[in-house]
């Protein structure tokens, strides 16, 4: 497709100027109060909480490449207020706490404003809120159901009949939509973790890049993070690692790498925004079991991702997956049907990346060694805000006393596990055909999608 045909084969936003330079790697002995591995978001929230929370806690950070560059840095930058992968989910798996979980979202979305204010991380935070767009008629039937049960609840959430979607953002695809007006902010993702890298490091955090830990070893009183070169002794460890979670067995059971994809658009002229609208520059998702999800960059270049989440056979993660040139073909065709009256952009940029799956798509929680480990993974695409929530969490945890965060049972309870290969991947690749087979026919789940429904694997992309 000649769209496709000069784009970069890289990430657009790790690609940007400003990343800051990456710090020495760990070659010595070290001790420190807390120990965080990984500096993703999840990690570098960790470390600036507790460093907010206490000034005197010494904080270190110890990242296997540099700060962002697996997930965090690759996403489209959704920073939704959610903390349970959207109302619906959230609403079928803990329907007792929906009120208490969406306060809590609606407070850590504010609260990471207020972080980026506070530190002046430039990353083009926006609260535009999210609009979800139906191209199918069984779509509709669901966005209006959402919309009033969490209308009911009080959340600026309206719903917009044809005429007043395409008013919004104008495609022939669109049929209807709601518009979550105050729950989802824009945002420049990799600039986010650089700012947040910042943060730390002008509060005091030691940062250490390029340095995997090979192992955790329990010690008295604490536990060591030994690496190649040295080693990390703390009396309390947070696992900030997503899909890379090789160091905890136990994870293994419940997180699965899965692989998305995202093509970049050139900018567009005022004349190509001007043919299709998008005014209140929105995040934009559409409503299918395979979801596309799309937005605006500030110079007007459209990032256009999902649909085509792909699981390889044996949960294996290489940067050889980061490349599909047949999910970039499906995406750019998609992203035609969507918006024939841009026919002529081209694409600049396409990447994939892994993120940590699990069966209920929302983080999940733990500890490890006694306590003196604690653990958040399973975000499931959606941890560009929830991440910062699920920080709040392994603090709590760590310290070890009973919180409105640890009593929550979203905390409590973890996903239903994943089979062990190859069952796993048989599994994965007959959801992926049932799920597809649902798009195709008014949204009608098989008998395998309501078993699995039924079990607590309820499954889209």
């Amino acid at each position: 497709m000649h769209t496709l045909a000069d784009a970069v084969p890289e990430p657009y936003w790790l690609r940007q100027p400003g990343a800051p330079p990456a710090t020495d790697p760990l070659a010595s002995a070290e001790t420190a109060d807390l120990a965080v591995i990984g500096a993703g978001y999840s990690g570098l929230w960790t470390a600036l909480l507790a460093k907010e929370r206490d000034p005197s806690r010494d904080v270190v950070v110890v990242e296997a490449g540099t700060a962002g560059w697996a997930a965090s840095g690759r996403n489209g930058g959704f920073c939704a207020a959610s903390l349970t992968h959207g109302f619906d989910n959230g609403l079928s798996r803990f329907p007792d706490e929906m009120d208490t979980l969406e306060r809590l979202g609606r407070q850590n979305l504010t609260e990471i404003e207020e972080t980026v204010r506070r530190h002046a991380i430039d990353c083009d935070f926006a609260r535009t809120g999210e609009l979800h767009v139906a191209t199918a008629p069984w779509q509709l039937r669901d966005l209006s159901a959402y919309q009033s049960a969490a209308a009911e609840r009080g959340l600026d959430v309206r719903l917009l009949d044809r005429d007043a979607v395409r008013a919004e953002v104008d495609s022939p695809t669109y049929l209807g939509g709601v518009w979550d007006r105050d729950g989802c902010a824009m945002l420049d993702p990799a600039r986010l973790v650089w700012g947040l890298r910042r943060a730390c490091l002008d509060l005091g955090v030691r940062l250490y890049e390029n340095t995997r830990v090979d192992r955790i070893e329990g010690l008295a009183g604490g536990l060591r993070l030994q690496t190649l070169r040295g080693r990390v002794d703390a009396p309390r460890i947070a696992l900030a690692t997503g899909a890379y979670s090789n160091l905890l067995r136990r994870l293994r059971h419940y997180v699965i790498p899965v692989y998305d994809y995202a093509l970049m658009t050139e900018p567009l002229t005022a004349d190509q925004l001007a043919t299709i609208g998008w005014r209140h520059r929105q995040g934009i998702g559409d409503s299918g079991n395979q979801f596309h999800y799309y937005r605006l960059t500030t110079d007007n270049r459209i990032l256009w991702g999902g649909y085509d989440a792909v699981y390889y056979r044996g949960g294996r993660i290489t940067t050889d997956h980061d490349q599909r040139e047949e999910t970039f073909r499906i995406l750019a065709r998609h992203f035609a049907d969507t918006f024939p009256h841009l026919a002529d952009v081209r694409f600049t940029h396409k990447w994939g990346g892994v993120i940590d799956a699990c069966s209920r798509f929302s983080g999940f929680f733990g500890t490890a060694y006694s306590g003196r480990l604690a653990y958040a993974a399973g975000y499931t695409g959606l941890g560009v805000g929830a991440t910062r929530f699920g920080a709040k969490v392994m603090l709590d945890l760590l310290d070890g006393g009973r919180t409105e965060l640890t009593s929550l049972k979203l905390v409590r309870s973890k996903p239903v596990p994943f089979p062990p290969e190859p069952v796993r991947t048989g599994v994965i690749q007959l959801t992926r055909w049932s799920i597809a087979q649902a798009d195709r026919h008014d949204g009608r789940r098989n008998l395998w999608l309501r078993t699995l429904d039924r079990v607590g694997l309820g499954f889209d992309s």
